[in-house]
């Protein structure tokens, strides 16, 4: 298996199992990406995400980029070696870091002009700059720069912004140049699918262009645009004509969801790859994901229970920590208590979508969605 191959493995209905090598090791599909946006999972030590089964961690290049640069991350030997991480490694562009900086944002075709939300000063992105950065950065896979949009908006807004991103798509592909690394179109077009369909008809003609020419065109492709505000189930009335609509032996990567019913019903419609702060951000507010559902630890029914926090989990904080024991963490506001639901919640997500695999390999993940729902 060449370098960044996706071979499809399994499927059951539209769901998909897969895997493709990186440069830093071979990934399962499909997965879930802790986020690590400023090269570190809050609290979490890169060799505890190796133990609880995280495959690829996300790191972002907006907030990389401002600090510490990506000059000195070069300069450090590149991400994994910055902060330590062996396993793959995946940068977005900023792209909706940027985006959602609306009020300092200036757009043109060339580029994007935005202020530091650290020092105020001005910065300028062009997609070749951009991909100069990721470069740098020295991720395994790393994105597009693109227009996000956000929820609701125009159709004529939208439409322009999924020709702007195939333009700027284009000329990404054309200024990445790192052999060690893979590059991801993304899909835009808001919750317009004819207006999807035709990101995706743009980019597959952009891809198939690149390797007519002798080039390695995209390594996959993201699902932008998405859980920008819009109910679930507004993005189900599109996500699955997209997905399934994307070539088959490319990786299909929604980013930013990892509600775990919603990250499983996007898998049943044919999604490989996901990435999302919900677990880590509602962890250090005392928040569980568990098999039995959401928790809040803080809840005083919690106080005399010395049970598991999630008696289904395998996770280092549900084999020796209680709920009672939880609860108190986060009443004396000690930070080993966000530091194990941490642990829990991620392991939860991984573990989620390690189940996913094998009922796909087995051919019985309809009957594992629905025992999920039930």
């Amino acid at each position: 298996m060449a370098l960044f191959d996706y071979t499809l493995e399994a499927t059951s209905g539209h769901a998909r199992a897969g895997s493709f090598e990186t440069a830093h090791g071979i990934v399962r599909t499909p997965l879930f990406m802790p986020v690590g946006t400023s090269a570190t999972v809050k609290g979490i030590r890169p060799e505890t995400l190796h133990e609880i089964g995280a495959q690829i961690i996300l790191a972002n290049t907006y907030h990389l980029s401002l600090r510490p640069g990506a000059d000195l991350v070069e300069e450090a030997g590149g991400l994994h070696s910055f902060m330590n991480y062996s396993g793959p490694i995946l940068t977005d562009s900023g792209g909706f870091q940027v985006f959602s900086l609306a009020d300092t944002l200036k757009l043109d075709e060339d580029g994007l002009t935005f202020k530091s939300i650290y020092d105020g000063s001005k910065i300028r992105w062009t997609p070749e700059s951009n991909m100069e950065i990721q470069q740098k950065l020295g991720a395994d896979i790393v994105m597009q720069l693109d227009q996000c949009t956000p929820y609701p908006a125009e159709y004529d807004f939208v439409d322009h912004a999924v020709e702007l991103s195939a333009n700027w798509a284009r000329r990404c592909l054309a200024a990445h140049a790192r052999s060690d690394q893979t590059l991801f179109g993304i899909v835009q077009g808001g919750m317009e699918l004819d207006l999807r369909m035709k990101s995706i008809e743009l980019l597959t003609a952009i891809n198939d262009e690149s390797i007519a020419n002798g080039h390695k065109g995209f390594g996959g492709f993201g699902i932008g645009g998405y859980s920008v505000g819009e109910e679930h189930e507004v993005m189900f009335e599109t996500l699955g004509a997209v997905a399934q609509s994307l070539p088959e032996n490319k990786p299909r990567y929604l980013m930013g969801v990892g509600n775990p019913t919603t990250l499983v019903k996007a898998v049943g419609v044919g999604v490989d790859m996901f990435d999302c702060v919900l677990p880590t951000r509602i962890a250090r507010h005392g928040m569980a994901m568990t098999s039995q559902g959401r928790i809040n630890i803080k809840n005083a029914r919690y106080e005399k229970d010395f049970t598991p926090l999630d008696p289904e989990c395998d996770c280092y904080t549900c084999k020796n920590y209680s709920r009672a024991y939880l609860r108190h963490l986060f009443r004396c506001n000690e930070g080993l208590g966000s530091r194990l639901m941490s642990i829990h919640n991620l392991r939860f997500l991984l573990s989620l979508t390690e189940q996913a695999r094998k009922a796909i390999r087995e051919d019985r993940f309809g009957d594992f969605k629905a025992e999920l729902f039930k």
